[in-house]
Order: structure tokens, then C-alpha cells, then sequence
């Protein structure tokens, strides 16, 4: 069973998509990163991705399923993914969707649902490590990450920012996330993650467990 990931900023999709990969056994796919190793490949792909990147262009819906079926095809027999990322609109959901469905691929969407209210005091108090990116809330001791790092603000952390991503979120990826109506899970991102990480495992043990 593949899940499609949701969550608005400051859910935790991330954290949470990690947790529940190294749990179950996931592979996860992630644009950003699969577009940084395909980059690096001579094949006729890596190629198209390096100069879509090195052109500063915006990667079209259609390259980033060209992706998604690359990642697809290098994938183990019997494994399964998590896509954190990805579909960000109501066009790649259709497209993500048709996708998986030429493969025979069975998938879930999971939603970790927070108010906004939440999502703003989240992203307006985390800190994130310098080195290896992981964000840490503000109730965290000390200055640095367990990987020695150190914690630090993110410049788009700032409100006018983070309503504008938020704003995003709700004109273009709620539409998407609605197109998985009678597939979707909704997890409550509320509580601490360690809660949320039960929920989790509650809601998905049944269908991959």
C-alpha cells in the first residue's frame, strides 16, 4: 500500500512520513531530492532534469510524474512508498492518481490535520538545524541538534510568509487533497508527535501493518 501524504505547514508531515517509512519499511519520495540524484545521472532524464534546473525554470506537472515513474520502476519488487510533497494541486493529483492506477499500484492518502491556528504558532517558533534540516519545537532544550548542528530560525518563519504558504496551501492543495475523498485517513496532528505517532500507527496498522 503506497500513502500520499497531506498536511499543512507545521503539521509535521515530514517528521511523520519518517517515522512511519522506518516503521513500516518505506521508501519515500521526495521531489526536491529526486530531483537533486537525477540530476546527477547520464541518462537521458537526468539530463532533461539538469537543464530544467540549471535554466531556473519551474519543473512542469509532467516532468515530476516522469520522475515519479523513474522512482517507480528502480523500485524493489513488493515495495512500497510514501510520497511526502507530492501532489501539491488538483492537476497532479489527477495526474499522480492515473499514474499509479497504470501500475495497479494500491494507495491510501493520509491527512495530519491541525488548525490554522496551530500552524502558525508552529512555524513561528521552530527552529531548524543547520546541517541536517530537522525542525525542532520551541519547548526544545538547548541550541544545537542531536547530530551536533546548530538550531536556527528559518528566514521564511516570518508571518507574511508563512500566511502566504499557508494561503497556497489552502487555494491549491486542499483541492488535491480533495480528490482522494473515498481513499483518504485523517490523523490528528494536534497532540505531541509522540501522540500523534500512536494515532499513526492506530490508523494505518490495519492497511499496511
Amino acid at each position: 500500500m503506497d500513502l500520499i501524504f497531506f498536511g499543512m505547514q507545521g503539521a509535521g508531515k515530514g517528521t511523520l512520513g519518517k517515522y512511519v517509512a522506518e516503521k513500516y519499511g518505506l521508501e519515500v519520495f521526495e521531489t526536491g531530492g529526486a530531483l537533486r540524484t537525477l540530476a546527477q545521472e547520464d541518462s537521458e532524464l537526468g539530463k532533461k532534469v539538469k537543464e530544467t534546473i540549471e535554466s531556473g525554470q519551474l519543473v512542469s506537472d509532467e516532468l515530476v510524474m516522469e520522475i515519479v515513474e523513474d522512482f517507480l520502476g528502480k523500485l524493489p519488487e513488493g515495495k512500497n512508498m510514501i510520497f511526502d510533497g507530492i501532489p501539491r494541486t488538483s492537476h497532479q493529483a489527477e495526474l499522480l492518481m492515473a499514474l499509479l492506477d497504470k501500475y495497479e499500484r494500491q494507495y491510501k492518502a493520509v491527512l495530519i490535520d491541525i488548525a490554522k491556528d496551530t500552524a502558525l504558532t508552529r512555524l513561528t517558533t521552530r527552529r531548524v538545524c543547520k546541517d541536517c534540516k530537522t525542525v525542532y519545537a520551541v519547548n526544545h532544550e538547548g541550541d544545537n541538534c542531536k547530530c551536533g548542528g546548530e538550531l536556527m530560525t528559518r528566514a521564511d518563519d516570518n508571518p507574511e510568509a508563512i500566511q502566504k504558504r499557508l494561503d497556497t496551501y489552502e487555494n491549491e492543495t486542499v483541492p488535491a487533497i480533495n480528490k482522494f475523498e473515498d481513499k483518504l485517513i485523517k490523523i490528528n496532528g494536534e497532540p505531541v508527535i509522540e501522540k500523534v505517532q500512536e494515532l499513526a500507527v492506530e490508523a494505518l496498522n490495519p492497511i499496511i501493518g
